[in-house]
């Protein structure tokens, strides 16, 4: 399996809360829902439709899992909707029980396990592993060479700080550009791969 990143992402790197304000306010994150003025349904709803077509199960952190598990089952019917409700899922989390794992087809990963089972999850056949949203987990994958493919869609705001999925242990990592599309409304839609080291 590909683990594959999926990204909302302000010019300065911010990922915290594209969706609403009150997603993600952590650290006093004031700009919830920055992400609305600049989605294309047609450029960026596709690119989801085909990174979802393309993964064999779905991983999340705890945070990311929540809003979605609160969201998703209720819209079946829907074909996206219906496909992520019937992907298996994975939650890292060290706080979630077994009892609150209410949507449908997830399984949870201690944080403590994370790292060697996401690795085992990797080594296995089949489609994508795809992450959506879920910084501090994706920090981790990234940090761990775990990342087999970034898709950002880079909106033109500056949001002054929160929450970015990038490493700051001085590590150096030099990434391929794969494909680039501009949107409509000025989305920089980029995939990105890590470059193999001899």
């Amino acid at each position: 399996m590909r683990v594959v990143i999926t990204e909302f992402m302000s010019l300065d790197g911010v990922v915290q809360a594209p969706g609403g304000p009150e997603e993600d306010t952590d650290g006093g994150f004031a700009h919830g829902g920055w992400s609305h003025p600049f989605f294309d349904p047609e450029a960026m709803g596709g690119a989801f439709d085909d990174a979802l077509a393309g993964a064999e199960a779905l991983l999340f952190g705890r945070r990311t899992w929540r809003t979605m598990a609160g969201a998703w089952p209720e819209r079946a019917g829907d074909p996206f909707a219906d496909r992520m409700n019937a992907l298996p899922k994975y939650v890292v989390s060290r706080t979630l029980r077994e009892s609150d794992l209410t949507w449908r087809n997830t399984t949870r990963i201690p944080g403590d396990e994370a790292v060697a089972r996401i690795r085992e999850l990797r080594g296995q056949g089949g489609g994508d592993l795809l992450v959506m949203g879920s910084p501090t987990l994706v920090r981790a994958l990234l940090s761990e060479g775990l990342v087999d493919e970034l898709r950002l869609m880079i909106m033109p705001v500056l949001l002054g700080g929160g929450k970015t999925i990038f490493p700051d242990d001085g590590g150096l990592r030099t990434l391929e550009l794969v494909s680039a599309a501009t949107t409509g409304t000025g989305v920089q839609m980029c995939t990105y791969r890590p470059v193999a080291t001899a």
